[in-house]
């Protein structure tokens, strides 16, 4: 392929492979807890950290990472407190985090739209090779300590109420959920962008939970949709010219918007059919009974009647068909 023969495209789909792998593990632990959009918060307070980076000169992942834990770990101790301000108190900290960001980054030498663009929307040229040793290493973080403790993780997100009564440190476990979720924002901030990566973590996690009739298994389909897509996406805004952010989440809702679509035809067509079945049942005027001249069928503990190329059953007062 083309797009191989360079580096910086090289880099851009190793990175778009971890952000699919940890965006979606993050997320529906985030969906548990009916914090969908805290990544896209957490991503107006990175904006912050990646403006210290660039107008002190250094690397703006690091100083990202630091601003956007201790955002994600004051966050956490604001929502433990349960005060009624809380929700007032995080949108001053993530409007605030934009707003700084922008003002501290106008302040660069190195100018503002081509950085506010690529950290905000992601950009498939500025993902470096030692970017790509950090992403790496935060996401074997995340993965690991996220297979390590799944169970807990899991009893915390669903009910906290449960995990306390049953002993788990509750704040402890919530606390490293929003440090880990900072550290997916981190690494997703330079091919889906600060301002989307929000979407990768959810999107892929509702089309999982249309079709997953478990917790495990919504995960790994969610793994797979986001590995596909931001791998995709990657490939498609390279040929259309298109920003890498923008394209992924694009893809990703289409994709979202389709399966909602099979699942709501296939509802639709299910509950025609028993509906129908039911008519018929109802609709049956012949009397079924011995010597009504029909052929019987024994089936389980009762007799079906055939009748109009139909297996029909007396039941409660009309006839199903089997």
């Amino acid at each position: 392929m083309t797009l191989l023969h360079y580096d910086f495209m090289r880099n851009a789909l190793l990175a778009a492979l971890l952000v699919g792998v940890t965006a979606p593990v993050m997320g529906i632990y985030l969906v548990q807890r009916r914090l969908s959009l805290i990544g896209d918060g957490l991503g107006h307070v990175a904006l912050t950290g990646v403006a210290v980076g660039v107008l002190t000169g250094t690397a703006p992942v690091s100083t990202a990472l630091v601003c956007t834990v201790l955002a994600a770990l004051a966050i956490e101790l604001i929502r433990d407190r349960g005060r009624a301000n809380a929700d007032v108190a995080l949108a001053i900290m993530f409007y605030g985090g934009i707003a700084g960001g922008v003002v501290l980054i106008s302040r660069s030498s190195q100018g503002t739209s081509g950085n506010l663009s690529s950290y905000l929307f992601g950009s498939l040229i500025t993902t470096t090779t030692t970017d790509l040793v950090t992403f790496a290493a935060l996401a074997a973080v995340v993965l690991v300590a996220t297979t390590a403790l799944a169970p807990r993780l899991f009893a915390v997100s669903s009910d906290e109420e449960f995990a306390r009564a049953a002993g788990l440190p509750v704040l402890g476990l919530n606390m490293l959920l929003s440090a880990l979720t900072a550290a997916t924002v981190v690494i997703s901030m330079r091919v889906v962008g600060l301002l989307l990566i929000s979407a990768l973590m959810i999107v892929p996690n509702a089309v999982a939970q249309l079709v997953a009739p478990s917790f495990r298994i919504a995960m790994l389909l969610a793994i797979g949709i986001g590995v596909t897509t931001s791998t995709g996406g990657t490939v498609v805004s390279f040929y259309a010219d298109t920003p890498s952010g923008a394209t992924i989440v694009l893809l990703t809702i289409s994709l979202f918007a389709t399966v909602a679509l099979g699942v709501g035809l296939r509802d639709t067509v299910h509950t025609r059919r028993r509906h129908g079945d039911d008519r018929r049942g109802r609709d049956h005027l012949h009397e079924h009974g011995p010597g009504c001249g029909h052929e019987t069928i024994p089936h389980g503990d009762h007799l079906d009647y055939v009748h109009d190329g139909h297996r029909h059953a007396v039941h409660r007062g009309h006839y199903d068909d089997h």
